[in-house]
């Protein structure tokens, strides 16, 4: 199997992919000039915007696993054109030279409605207002309508392996103006490895699936347990799903999360 990755240099796919390699998987990376990977990979220069560039890189690959986007930055027409424009440029790529490759995409649980009556389910209809997960559910889309054989794995919060993420909360709870008391469906680095495994063995085809660990926790919580700085507060909840993702689907498919809980991490010192 040679697996194509796009953002092989990101927050989540620097991680996956060392463990790719530690598991012996031929990986190939989209790369720009300049960026360093991991031995035992093949880095391929290629612009997800430049169709041109694409071919090359996914020639005879047997799966694409596509974690590239945009999303940390206020410039949405950049937010867009990579995550709709990059997706399908892609996706029609895989269509001329690798026609029978998995494309496993990664998403995000952002695109559950903020006023939901329940965790949010794959099955919900969405209409997410932030250009982020709107921008995601339209290149969902393509890649639904794609005819090749897909799946979507749509991620929560995503914390471990050092990357920094749980200890930039009190930033992003202000920056959001998110209550304390939120609830967070959250994923551990290593368990994107074991959604990945599970979609790469072909358990997921055809499938959008919340890839969630055992339990939801309160952003106030997990500032806490890294004893960041966080302020209580006794004000109403406005919206007590938001944030949350129904976990039951990657169960029923074979899902079984290594680190359990956040405060499995904090015991495994795994943070």
């Amino acid at each position: 199997m040679t697996i194509l990755m796009t953002g092989a240099t990101g927050l989540v796919g620097s991680r996956l992919l060392k463990r790719l390699i530690a598991a012996g998987l031929d990986c190939r990376a989209i790369v720009r000039p300049g960026k360093a990977l991991p031995q035992g990979m093949t880095a391929v220069e290629a612009d997800l915007l430049d169709p041109a560039t694409l071919d090359d890189a996914v020639e005879g690959v047997s799966a694409v696993v596509h974690l590239a986007a945009v999303f940390r930055t206020a410039d949405t027409d950049a937010i867009w054109k990579a995550n709709v424009d990059g997706t399908r440029n892609l996706i029609a790529a895989v269509k001329r030279r690798a026609p029978t490759a998995r494309f496993i995409m990664a998403s995000t649980s952002l695109v559950y409605n903020a006023d939901s009556p329940h965790p949010g389910l794959e099955s919900d209809a969405i209409t997410p207002q932030q250009a982020y997960p709107a921008s995601k559910v339209v290149a969902e889309q393509a890649l639904r309508d794609s005819g090749l054989n897909w799946s979507i794995l749509r991620f929560p919060f995503v914390y471990g392996d050092q990357d920094g993420h749980i200890e930039a909360l009190p930033k992003i709870m202000e920056m959001f103006q998110w209550h304390p008391a939120t609830r967070l469906s959250i994923v551990h680095h290593r368990d994107i490895h074991t959604a990945v495994d599970l979609a790469l063995a072909g358990e997921f085809d055809g499938r959008i699936v919340n890839i969630v660990d055992d339990s939801s926790m309160s952003i106030y919580e997990m500032i806490k347990l890294i004893d960041g700085p966080v302020s209580p507060s006794s004000a109403p909840l406005p919206n007590p799903w938001f944030g949350q993702a129904d976990g039951k689907l990657a169960r029923e498919l074979g899902f079984r999360p290594v680190v359990a809980t956040l405060h499995q991490a904090v015991r495994e010192g795994s943070l």
